[in-house]
């Protein structure tokens, strides 16, 4: 699984939370309009277009609920938008992903991309894609209250020339960091559980008898 195109499918909430830190008027609700289009372009251009992508499906939904929210609203809704929005839409998302994991884990279907058929329904196969999945949920999660966070500490920045530490901390600093995390452990995780698995199917070497292993074990 190349863990580049799991950031491709987070695309649509990334650029949301770069453009959410944007004061302007109906400036959430032009982020989520980006987002949206975004999750649209990766529907089209993913191959095969079905079942489509989990995180395509729920990214445009959510989205597309936050842009008529945005546009319909009031100033007082842009307001408490552009404080809550960024940490409530990615917390949805990771919690949405964890709740789908039952019908198919997330990452499942990307890795279905470079994995042959025939192996995916092994152990293996689907013992990595229910770990990564609910190690992204939970990451998804994590950065969704680390930015609620700012929010509820009343912390964020209010304009591009505010400079808040805690802001930076917590809405990119804690982020990138877990991203980075999560692109490494998607990269290595799959070939340190294959390789457990060949270990195990390996047979055990049996001591000969009258070898001095064997004369050990019988005394």
């Amino acid at each position: 699984m190349n863990p580049l195109s799991l950031i491709l499918g987070f695309l649509p909430l990334i650029a949301f939370n770069v453009l959410a830190g944007r004061v302007a008027n109906n400036g959430i609700a032009w982020g989520a309009l980006v987002a949206l289009a975004i999750a649209l372009i990766n529907m089209a251009i993913t191959r095969p277009r079905w079942p489509p992508k989990i995180i395509n499906l729920i990214s445009a939904g959510l989205f597309l609920v936050l842009t008529l929210i945005g546009f319909l609203g009031n100033r007082s809704i842009d307001g408490w938008l552009f404080d809550w929005a960024s940490g409530l839409i990615t917390l949805t998302l990771g919690l949405l992903l964890l709740v789908t994991m039952p019908i198919m884990p997330f990452t499942e279907q990307y890795a279905r991309e470079s994995v042959s058929r025939e192996y995916w329904g092994t152990p293996t196969f689907k013992k990595v894609n229910r770990v990564l999945s609910l190690a992204w949920g939970f990451a998804i999660v994590g950065i969704g209250l680390s930015s609620m966070a700012v929010a509820f500490l009343d912390e964020r920045a209010g304009s591009t020339s505010d400079t808040s530490l805690l802001d930076l901390i917590l809405n990119w600093v804690v982020p990138i960091g877990i991203l980075v995390f999560m692109v490494g452990l998607t990269g290595k995780y799959p070939d340190r559980v294959r390789k457990a698995a060949r270990a195990a199917e390996q047979p055990q070497p049996v001591d000969a008898p009258g070898s001095p292993s064997a004369s050990a074990q019988a005394e």
